[in-house]
């Protein structure tokens, strides 16, 4: 097995050592978990695009519902660059120092498939945590090469099994689309760690990040556990409210999830004003947007006691 280091070490260790960030899923810090999901699963190769694992050539290793609720070391696996947004009961708030954790399924300190991290308050525009690989970039990672994880950082998967990667909201730069007080979804990105500039990632420096590639198995890329919340907004009555409506994915392709406490007649209106699609809703169900035209839209929720409006964006 082939280890790859530099000369110098900049960041946190791995989880025990003296200086690690690491955060255990069982620690008195976690104040919520993740409640909703969606998932878009990657290439089992995306160097090879027909190759495939279990009958497939994307990833099917685990359900959604396997990121949703505490760390369990039962993931769901994203694939070569596959995504996951996550969605919270409360949002999350920037408090002091870290406000929530990513966790991985890794089964060692050093064997680490490594994911982006984003974040936003209203579904639509998202943004990335600045992350930094040291790792060197002359020889493939390949895939159970280890990774030295103080070469790495803000990126999740840095740390093993039930041993969350902690993130703070500060470290973001200020954005008008951007509330760091009530931050509603977090988006999980897999990083495809392959040296070949047709394939690679990037972290904030310009670096290609090197991580184990290829993974041809229906268990490839990163393996999505958990998001456990540190800080979480005290919400007022009206907050309370639009938090107990819940929309995903957002932006959405084909079929629009709603959760509500009540059931609602739904009403999906253009930027010009037009009403070009209603429905019935159930307290759980689902909008099918995939005859809308691209482009953003207002959806209008009505029941027996209230009206609120959301913003969601077709592609």
């Amino acid at each position: 097995m082939t280890t790859c280091w530099l000369q110098s070490q900049s960041y946190a260790p791995a989880a025990g050592q003296v200086g690690s960030t690491a955060i255990a899923a069982d620690s008195g810090l976690f104040v919520s978990w993740a409640t909703g999901v969606s998932i878009e699963r990657g290439y089992v190769d995306i160097s090879n695009p027909d190759y495939q694992a279990n009958g497939s050539n994307f990833t099917t290793y685990g359900e959604p519902d396997n990121a949703i609720g505490p760390a369990t070391n039962s993931a769901v696996s994203l694939g070569d660059g596959g995504q996951a947004i996550l969605t919270f009961d409360k949002p999350i708030k920037d408090g002091p120092g870290f406000d929530f954790a990513v966790f991985e399924n890794s089964f060692s300190d050093f064997y680490l498939e490594l994911a982006f991290v984003e974040v936003s308050s209203n579904g639509i525009d998202f943004f990335r945590f600045p992350s930094h690989s040291q790792t060197q970039t002359e020889i493939q990672v390949e895939g159970f090469d280890e990774l030295d994880p103080t070469y790495i950082n803000n990126l999740a998967g840095k740390y093993r099994a039930m041993f969350g990667t902690p993130f703070d909201l500060s470290e973001l730069q200020d954005d008008p689309l951007l509330d760091k007080g009530t931050i509603t979804h977090i988006k999980i990105i897999d990083v495809v760690g392959s040296l070949d500039i047709n394939y690679a990632s990037y972290d904030s420096h310009g670096n290609i990040i090197n991580d184990p590639f290829t993974t041809p198995f229906h268990s490839g890329g990163f393996d999505l556990d958990a998001v456990g919340v540190i800080h979480e907004q005290v919400l007022g009555i009206d907050e309370i409210d639009k938090v107990l409506i819940q929309l995903y994915p957002n932006p959405v392709t084909t079929q629009l999830f709603i959760r509500q406490s009540t059931s609602s007649q739904a009403e999906v209106y253009d930027l010009g004003g037009r009403l070009v699609y209603s429905k019935n809703l159930h307290k759980e169900d689902f909008l099918d947007v995939s005859n809308l035209q691209d482009g953003l839209y207002v959806l209008v929720l009505l029941s027996s006691d209230k009206i609120s409006q959301y913003r969601f964006l077709k592609r």
